[in-house]
């Protein structure tokens, strides 16, 4: 989430940088194990089979399955159990793996040194919150809050962009002599997620000053940086980059240029970066930076470009996911090309294996900004009839649109599909429209209905 948030495009390998951050500072901290990708070898393989996330829901607790180890008289192979900390991590199951260093504590199999409470400490902030994570950290030794302990509380702010208090747990780090090239780029990926890019720019200067490492990373989010607010100085720096013979670049650098120069309307300077971004796309290259450029074409209004770019992508591209798909829908919608937008959505429906209703979503929305109330009906109504479940936001959408064009009853009948529908979906119901719905009760005398909405 983190280097290309301010271009308002996303990049897997780029946008995962605040978490790489956090897995080097958790593999860091096992001082007794490799610096290595977990695995599971043959003696703990039982085992974890036992706790692994194909075998039991996030919501069940291992501890059982821990003790019953132990009285089935197997060993305990510290290290080996350690490494299971770092497998359910990688896995995202924050819980498991916080309970069993909780565990592994609890029975004197983890002592107390600095690198294992930093690993303790990660997976608390993760569970139970920032709070929690400040209550263990205030627990901790005076004595063992060295420059992994802290680092990991700075990654635990960063990681949920409380900037005053990693600000601060900076500074306290720079007294302590504690700061790292790690817990610099920490601060960079959050300046970058704020969009606080004077700062990061200046915290870069500070780096050089410091003589802390400065590598191809820094240089991305410096040139992010410098896109949103100063042309010249990115267009320096660029020059810098393409000039340095150790710096490796590839198509990101000139997405982030073509971004910069789209900011400032300079929009022939942003195809030409466009172009030199393609140059940089080869067979082998995730689908992602078709996807960009997709979005980065439509924003330049270039619906020839759109369409070439999208013909490479399914030409080179074993297979598009819906992601992609979500892309090039929007970007036509964008365009104003709802015909094209259609025909793509046929393609994702006769292709796609999940059907996520995010991607449909916008032809509704489509229909709905260009009040074709009826052919958005229309649409979802097929939709239900091949035996699809809309989710709350698609009900919402129509619900919005139908009080727009003041088809109440509608809107009422939409309003209600969007609440049943709610425990499915994290969206949020339109208050606006449900007020309306609302009034609209109460003054047609349905109260019961209007008291079951509330």
């Amino acid at each position: 989430m983190v280097l290309l948030r301010s271009c308002k495009f996303a990049d897997r390998s780029l946008l995962s940088y605040s978490s790489s951050i956090s897995r080097v500072l958790f593999t860091a901290s096992f001082s007794s194990t490799k610096a290595q990708t977990p695995s599971i070898q043959s003696h703990d393989l039982l085992l974890y089979k036992r706790i692994s996330p194909a075998a039991i829901t996030p919501r069940t607790s291992i501890v059982p399955i821990l003790d019953q180890w132990l009285q089935e008289s197997n060993e305990i192979v510290v290290d080996k159990l350690k490494n299971m900390i770092k497998v359910l991590r990688n896995h995202n199951r924050y819980t498991h793996a916080l309970q069993l260093s909780e565990w592994m504590t609890n029975r004197s199999y983890l002592d107390q040194s600095s690198g294992n409470i930093a690993v303790h400490l990660d997976l608390v902030s993760r569970v139970h919150g920032l709070e929690q994570a400040e209550k263990y950290f205030d627990t901790i030794p005076d004595s063992l809050k060295n420059f992994k302990v802290y680092g990991t509380l700075l990654n635990c702010y960063t990681f949920k962009k409380s900037l005053k208090k990693a600000e601060a747990t900076m500074e306290k780090m720079k007294l302590l002599g504690y700061m790292t090239s790690h817990s610099y780029h920490s601060m960079l990926s959050l300046y970058n997620k704020t969009r606080n890019h004077e700062k990061l720019v200046a915290l870069i200067h500070e780096m050089e000053k410091t003589g802390v490492c400065y590598h191809r990373t820094t240089y991305y989010l410096q040139l992010t940086a410098y896109a949103s607010f100063d042309i010249t100085a990115m267009e320096k720096l660029l020059g810098y980059m393409e000039a340095n013979p150790n710096l490796s670049l590839d198509w990101h650098v000139y997405i982030i240029a073509a971004k910069g120069y789209l900011n400032f309307g300079q929009h022939k300077k942003s195809r030409e970066m466009l172009k030199k971004s393609e140059g940089c796309v080869h067979e082998n290259t995730n689908g992602v930076a078709y996807e960009i450029l997709v979005t980065m074409y439509a924003n330049l209004a270039e619906k020839d470009d759109v369409y070439r770019i999208w013909d490479l992508y399914r030409k080179r591209w074993r297979k598009i996911n819906d992601k992609g798909y979500h892309h090039m829908i929007s970007s036509l919608v964008k365009l104003d090309d709802i015909v094209g937008a259609e025909k793509i959505v046929t393609e994702w429906e006769s292709v796609t294996r999940s059907f996520f209703f995010w991607v449909p979503n916008i032809l509704v929305n489509a229909y709905s900004k260009k009040g074709d109330w009826k052919k958005a009906e229309t649409y979802v109504e097929r939709l239900v009839g091949m035996g699809k479940q809309p989710p709350t936001s698609t009900w919402d959408i129509l619900a919005t649109m139908f009080c727009k064009h003041r088809q109440m009853e509608k809107a009422v009948d939409a309003m209600r599909k969007a609440i049943l529908s709610h425990h499915h979906d994290h969206w949020e119901v339109n208050q606006v429209t449900l007020t309306a719905c609302l009034k609209y009760l109460e003054e047609k005398g349905d109260v019961e209905v209007a008291k079951e909405f509330v």
